[in-house]
């Protein structure tokens, strides 16, 4: 009996060989050892262990343990039969990169989970939902609160696009890599990112009505940044985010 996919899982499995290759390619740098988020069947393992000494394979989700087959080859592969969200990446004692297929309901987790960790990977290519990827992307002017957080931990570029029915079975939308270099310090610190999120509890509208300050001295706020008062979320740098909180706290 062949091995079963979970669709609830978020298992869709990518088979073609050029594209395996291109991602594990995305994720080399200068280290030993790849850290593979949810192996499945081991196809982009096969990839990984021709471009790296060592591969440390975790699932995603303990659920899907034992999906790679014992008889895998490779004595420099190592596989954790445990929910990835729980493992301890601070038991790692070298550099490493990241590479996987992620699953689109664990997204987010797994990258705060990355960029939030002491010891962080050298550089992590995952592929993920497009829609998800060209968001992570976003710059001023066009940004979200997750670009701006990613953006925060990290130096983001853009990777390959994977369309559905290259997935067995093809999920309802397109994939895409994202690759992701942490940074060695944040851009601002955790009060801006919180600061940042309440501006943007609802995006579309104006950012000085998004925040609970006197508006009166919201506006001699963003007078003095040289803000315009119909200015959006959306439309603010890091930086921006920065002195605007410096400036509520010391005058509002």
């Amino acid at each position: 009996m062949g091995l079963q996919n979970n669709k609830s899982l978020g298992q869709h499995w990518l088979k073609d060989r050029a594209i395996l290759d291109e991602i594990a390619d995305e994720a080399l740098c200068d280290v030993d050892l790849c850290i593979e988020i949810g192996p499945g069947l081991g196809t982009l393992t096969s990839s990984l262990l021709k471009r790296f000494k060592k591969v440390l394979a975790v699932e995603f989700d303990a659920k899907l343990a034992g999906n790679l087959p014992k008889s895998f080859p490779g004595k420099n592969l190592e596989v954790k039969n445990e929910d990835f969200l729980k493992f301890n990446l601070d038991d790692i004692s070298e550099k490493y990169a990241v590479a996987g297929n992620i699953p689109y309901y664990i997204t987010s987790p797994i990258i705060f989970r990355l960029l939030e960790a002491k010891n962080k990977p050298e550089k992590i290519a995952l592929l993920i939902q497009k829609e998800v990827a060209e968001r992570i992307l976003e710059g001023p002017g066009r940004h979200t609160y997750l670009s701006l957080a990613v953006q925060n931990y990290a130096e983001v570029e853009p990777g390959i696009v994977v369309p559905k029915n290259y997935f067995t079975p093809p999920p309802k939308v397109d994939s895409a890599t994202i690759i992701l270099i942490p940074r060695k310090k944040p851009l601002v610190g955790d009060e801006v990112l919180r600061f940042a999120k309440q501006g943007f509890s609802n995006p579309r509208k104006k950012l000085i009505k998004n925040l609970p300050y006197d508006k009166e001295k919201l506006e001699a706020i963003f007078h003095k940044l040289m803000l315009d008062p119909n200015v959006r979320p959306s439309d603010l740098n890091h930086q921006d985010w920065q002195e605007l909180l410096d400036n509520i706290l010391k005058t509002v």
